[in-house]
């Protein structure tokens, strides 16, 4: 089990998110993760933006420690918090930026998007019992519900989008977001560098929240390609827009900040086979099949009970996503 420090939980919010390899449009980490398979990899930019967003407004730091700070507690005793409602039901806006038809991703691949997030956060997902490795700390129903409430489309003469959130500025040719505070906006694109996408985490500004989504990784028909056509890079990202991190912090044997997650000796990617250790101190089986490692779609298939919870401070009264009640 985990424990983290209020000094630990900042220090770790101001250099943690998604990384895999180093350039200008993937993200740096406080150390190269060990890759635990050679297969493509996924890729997501969150940590370069959350940096960028340092830099741009200090004054973010105090926001995310607070709610880090508040995550704590709430996660240590639940009980002392209200829930807004027993089920969070979360407005979808999807924005889609497409040059070519084949970008312009269909209405139903849309909804494959939003079936997918439903059956992944209720734990309903048809291979969720694939295997039986950790089967006593999966989450089942987080209660979080998804709801389709519209889709913004825009024809653009842009090739690909880099990590600067101009898919979601007009005035940059991309789409501004929907009611921001109320709602969870999804940008779906072609992104440059391999990226499948990024996710915004609560405490940034509200007219750049919400997740990217690659136009390829998005949803499980259409334009979607394995290894990613399964819905999960959605999964994974919303998961960072609820706050939860990589499973392996970040760092070699680093701190997601939940306790029911075993160290990870770095990220997984591929289908690596279940039970296999890793280097760090116990060398703990590692969690391959969790939703925020790095694993392909197809062998990516729960969250933990404590990330459950990591999330349900989110909406819970006083938490940063209270308000998509």
């Amino acid at each position: 089990m985990k424990r983290v420090s209020l000094i630990a939980a900042a220090l770790f919010v101001m250099f943690a998110a998604c990384n895999k390899n180093k350039s200008n449009e993937q993200e740096n980490i406080l150390q190269e993760p060990e890759v635990n398979a050679t297969t493509a990899a996924r890729a997501c930019a969150a940590y370069d933006v959350l940096e960028r967003q340092l830099q741009e407004n200090p004054s973010l730091q105090s926001r995310m420690d607070a709610i880090e700070e508040f995550t704590s507690r709430y996660t240590q005793n639940p009980s002392a918090f209200r829930l807004v409602g027993d089920v969070l039901e979360v407005p979808v806006v999807v924005n889609v930026l497409w040059r070519t038809a084949a970008e312009n991703v269909s209405d139903a691949q849309v909804a494959s998007q939003i079936a997918v997030l439903n059956a992944d956060f209720a734990g309903t997902n048809a291979d969720v019992n694939a295997t039986s490795t950790y089967q006593s700390v999966k989450a089942g129903n987080t209660k979080i519900r998804f709801v389709l409430a519209g889709t913004v489309r825009k024809q653009t003469t842009v090739t690909g989008w880099g990590t600067n959130d101009a898919m979601k500025k007009s005035s940059q040719g991309g789409i501004d977001p929907t009611s921001p505070s109320t709602t969870l906006n999804m940008w779906v694109c072609t992104m440059t560098g391999g990226i499948l996408g990024y996710a915004q985490f609560p405490g940034g500004p509200a007219v750049t929240d919400g997740v990217v989504i690659l136009n390829r990784g998005f949803g499980t028909v259409g334009s979607a390609a394995a290894p990613f056509n399964k819905g999960r890079t959605a999964t994974h990202e919303v998961g960072h827009y609820f706050n939860l991190r990589h499973i392996w912090g970040d760092k070699r044997c680093g701190n997601d900040q939940v306790g029911d997650t075993p160290l990870h000796t770095g990220a997984n990617y591929g289908c690596p086979a279940a039970g296999i250790k890793s280097n760090c101190s116990g060398k703990p089986v590692m969690m391959t099949m969790n939703y925020m490692d790095y694993t392909d779609d197809a062998c990516m298939y729960m969250f933990s009970l404590g990330q459950s919870s990591r999330m349900a401070a989110t909406w819970a009264v006083g938490g940063p996503r209270a308000s998509l009640r």
